[in-house]
């Protein structure tokens, strides 16, 4: 296994969109264990493959306290169940420091391919509902802050701008 470098907000590869896997091989399952790794090292609850430069439709999450139960999703994709939303407080990875209220829906129907390339449907409810539309947002190039208003992404830049120096 292997760390990858997770990118950071302005990086332009973040605004990539993903393409779907074409099929779930051994380079695709070494991907996500170094994902996962990548995951565990941050501290993070959920990785998609385009913070880590590859443009692929892979997600990674584990929202379990002990980090043991790791969650993989390939070629994924979510229907709302219900018009009920939430707001729960989201960070990113890829823009390391700042976290925001923002609705989501608050139930999901997750459709995805596992690591051996397995189909599955799982609903979603609060965090885990939350961070499977956040990381599948990622897959699509965008980030969480992307729902900002604008005074609050103008913030968030100058202060990423004073970090930088």
């Amino acid at each position: 296994m292997a760390l990858l470098e997770i990118l950071e907000y302005p990086d332009p590869r973040l605004r990539t969109v993903a393409r779907p896997v074409a099929e779930v091989n051994d380079e695709i399952r070494q991907l996500v264990s170094d994902m996962l790794e990548t995951m565990y090292e941050a501290n993070g609850v959920g990785l998609a493959a385009t913070q880590v430069d590859f443009h692929q439709r892979i997600v990674v999450m584990d929202l379990s306290e002990e980090c043991n139960q790791p969650q993989v999703l390939i070629n994924p994709r979510y229907e709302p169940i219900g018009e009920e939303k939430s707001d729960l407080q989201e960070g990113c990875l890829s823009v390391p420091g700042f976290y925001e209220l923002l609705d989501r829906y608050a139930r999901i129907r997750l459709i995805a391919l596992d690591r051996d390339g397995k189909e599955y449907t799982k609903e979603c409810e609060g965090l885990a509902a939350v961070c499977v539309q956040h990381e599948l947002d990622h897959l699509e190039g965008k980030l969480f802050i992307d729902n900002l208003s604008r005074l609050k992404l103008d913030r968030i830049k100058k202060k990423l701008g004073k970090k930088k120096r």
